[in-house]
């Protein structure tokens, strides 16, 4: 009979019901996730360089209407031009040159008849007129969306979430993935007294004469479009400096007025949060736009230089501990995973929605980090190992491409203990610090293909990680390490497996002291062991596996 070891029985029971699961799922994707994921022939011939974004937010009624103007670089003559908005939200005009052009729409994409010469190379403007109750989000950041609040005193307060969803849920915009403006107005106008906080740095404040306020932001560097917010409400405002690897950087912080005292207590973590990141993945990527955390009426979201906060001046994930370690518990996890996210999401940054465990499993493997940086390496693995508890092996990480399909939420724990798994086997600390400053530097500002840093890893490693990669992020499936020991041998292989993989492993062979490192593959290897024939063999937890012994 088969023996299971307790780790066995946790990571094969989601598996087995998840096999189940899946081959009862089959996904259906539409014609409007095809105009929205992929690349269509009215995106791909241009390319957008700016967005000149003004909103006017009326709370009283949940509208909001305003404008953008879109300047795009031609890639190649074109006469038709893909934008998106999403219903319920109405396009007023399209404008080009002065002239008013001819649209049509189909679901949540418009199409524009262009009637100026697109020449290639050349840069031209479309302005879109808009107004309209956007759905309001019910739960956000989850579903995403506007967010139509108040706080604890009755005073108005808005913000926008919207990953997933996407940003045209609000504004008209190339909503893509691939598509960063180079930089980016952000001109919002709120009822007095609010005040709006969005990303980039304040250029200007002006009063209107019908009791509004427009807060004009310009971010200088690239960022993706649902980075983009909108923060308005009653706030207060401190400043603090950061000496960092490129000079000085600013923190701006807007809690809620009347949490002033308390943010400033709380939000001391993130000078040493910034140092940590900064020492693993090198410089804070947007000293230009500077650091900003704003309070905002839903959990967090990684807004580029504006990180929504709303953990409630709380330790942990709104007081709970997600790793079950107790370390999970020292620091805010809202502040330290929503900020890693302006690494791993906003300067590197997935090209395609199916690739988001470029941004969470390295920003879940950042909570291990910070916690290394806290309390050292073995802290931050018990955090890792932790975490396990919330992996369902429900589905795949990565989906489908080209239909703005998101994959499993265990592209968090999972993820973030594959990364782990990639360090230990690397072995080299230094190495594998200077891999992950490397990915910064080389994709820096860029929409990258999961594929591509997948590659980087192993080259810089000089060890062939694409069959863990495929394992772990493309299958439900957790690596058995089955083994048994007769007459002095043991024999043993990976099952439940890709076809090829051979992650090494470490283990530790009965009662010996210390590990011993194996490389098992899908075919049976055998050793010689100095253990008798009942002896157990344990791998270490720093990977992700189940273990099974076989009798001969």
């Amino acid at each position: 009979m088969r023996r299971l070891t307790v780790l066995s029985l946790i990571a094969l029971a989601p598996l087995l019901s998840a096999s189940v699961a899946e081959a009862q799922r089959e996904p259906v994707y539409t014609r409007a996730d095809t105009l929205r994921g992929s690349n269509g022939p009215a995106r791909s011939w241009w390319d957008v360089t700016f967005y000149d974004l003004h909103v006017k937010v009326s709370p009283r009624d949940s509208s909001i209407a305003g404008y953008n103007g879109i300047t795009y670089r031609v890639l190649r003559p074109h006469n038709e031009l893909q934008f998106d908005l999403q219903v319920p939200l109405v396009v007023d005009s399209v404008v080009q040159s002065g002239r008013s052009l001819k649209y049509r729409r189909d679901g949540n994409a418009f199409f524009v008849a262009l009637t100026d010469p697109q020449a290639a190379g050349s840069t031209r403007t479309i302005t879109v007129y808009y107004h309209g109750k956007p759905v309001p989000a019910a739960r956000p950041p989850w579903d995403g969306g506007l967010i139509w609040r108040q706080d604890s005193l009755k005073n108005t307060w808005v913000s926008t979430a919207n990953q997933g969803i996407g940003s045209s849920i609000w504004w008209p915009n190339k909503d893509i993935d691939t598509e960063e403006p180079d930089s980016q107005r952000i001109a919002i106008t709120v009822p007095n007294p609010m005040i709006n906080v969005s990303n980039g740095r304040l250029r200007s404040t002006t009063p209107n004469a019908d009791g509004t306020t427009t807060y004009e932001w310009f971010v200088t560097s690239p960022i993706n479009s649902y980075g983009i917010s909108i923060n308005a409400g009653n706030y207060a405002h401190f400043q603090d400096t950061y000496q960092g690897e490129k000079g000085t950087l600013t923190l701006d912080f807007y809690p809620l007025a009347y949490h002033l005292d308390v943010a400033r207590r709380h939000w001391q973590e993130v000078k040493p949060m910034i140092a940590c990141f900064e020492k693993w993945y090198g410089p804070y990527p947007w000293y230009e736009d500077g650091y900003k955390l704003v309070e905002s009426p839903h959990l967090g979201m990684e807004h580029q230089s504006a990180v929504a906060y709303g953990n409630q001046f709380r330790m942990g994930y709104s007081g709970r501990d997600l790793s079950g370690t107790g370390h999970g518990l020292k620091w805010d996890f809202i502040t330290i995973h929503e900020s890693a996210h302006e690494w791993w999401a906003n300067n590197v940054t997935a090209a395609d929605r199916a690739d988001m465990w470029l941004h969470e499993s390295f920003a879940n493997y950042s909570e291990a980090i910070y916690t290394e940086c806290q309390e050292g390496k073995k802290a931050g693995a018990e955090y890792v190992i932790g975490s396990r508890r919330s992996i369902n092996n429900d589905e795949p990480i990565i989906p489908a491409f080209g239909v703005n399909a998101e994959g499993s939420g265990d592209m968090y724990p999972k993820g973030g203990s594959m990364l782990h798994a990639i360090r230990t086997i690397i072995n080299d600390d230094e190495k594998w610090r200077n891999i992950l400053r490397g990915i910064q530097s080389t994709f820096a500002r860029r929409t990258v293909p999961g594929m591509e840093v997948r590659k980087y890893i192993s080259d810089k490693a000089g060890i062939d990680f694409s069959h863990v990669f495929e394992q772990y992020l493309e299958t439900t499936m957790v690596p058995v390490f089955e083994y048994r020991i007769a007459n002095g041998r043991m024999t043993y292989r990976w099952t439940s497996a890709v076809r090829g993989f051979d992650m090494p492993v470490d283990v530790q062979l009965g009662d010996a002291a210390g590990w011993t490192r194996i490389q098992p593959t899908t075919q049976w290897k055998n050793m010689a062991v100095t253990i008798p024939d009942t002896g157990e063999v344990k791998v270490s937890p720093d990977y992700y596996v189940a273990v099974m012994k076989q009798p001969y």
